[in-house]
């Protein structure tokens, strides 16, 4: 008898850019994480999606960009409130990625690229959260015109873990 694969369910969030400074947002999972109860989130996936002033492409903004110009845009979902975008050795760290834009002499776009440097797909079973909030930010290098706004789509399942286990992870997560 195959075992019944348990239900996931999604959660979903976003944030927009402030000019070429760090923004974010509070994700609450107070719902779903109870350390002491020993309940955690499991994150399978995440989808992303980058969206500027009511166009769901990248090519808008990097049309205003001017010419000759370069845009990097940079994102995190982490544990721990942060102050700027983090690095892989940082331990709140769950997923990043970036969005490179460039123009032309023109002014026109030259090259789009986007790239999901760590998600949770990429492990075996995905990633564990055991605080009641995670937080997903954004950082720009340059003012985008018209602003961004950064999604994302969480595919979740809530598990069980030891009261030791549920803490343990907790606090390697502060």
């Amino acid at each position: 008898m195959a075992k019944k694969k348990s239900d996931t369910f999604f959660i979903r969030a976003e944030v927009t850019s402030d000019d070429a400074t760090f923004t974010q947002t509070e994700i609450d999972l107070g719902a779903f994480v109870d350390a002491l109860g020993q309940s955690v989130l499991r994150i399978h996936s995440i989808s992303t999606q980058y969206q500027y002033a009511g166009f769901p492409w990248a090519a808008q903004a990097a049309t205003n960009l001017g010419n000759n110009a370069v845009a990097a845009l940079g994102w995190n979902l982490v544990t721990q409130l942060p102050t700027e975008l983090v690095g892989m050795t940082d331990k709140s760290l769950i997923a990043s990625g970036s969005l490179t834009l460039t123009t032309d002499g023109s002014g026109n776009p030259s090259l789009i690229a986007e790239a999901e440097d760590l998600n949770p797909e990429e492990w075996r079973g995905g990633y564990l959260v055991a605080t009641e909030a995670i937080y997903l930010g954004i950082d720009s290098t340059a003012v985008i015109n018209p602003e961004c706004t950064f999604g994302v789509t969480l595919e979740c399942t809530v598990e069980k873990l030891s009261k030791e286990a549920a803490l343990a992870l907790a606090l390697s997560q502060q």
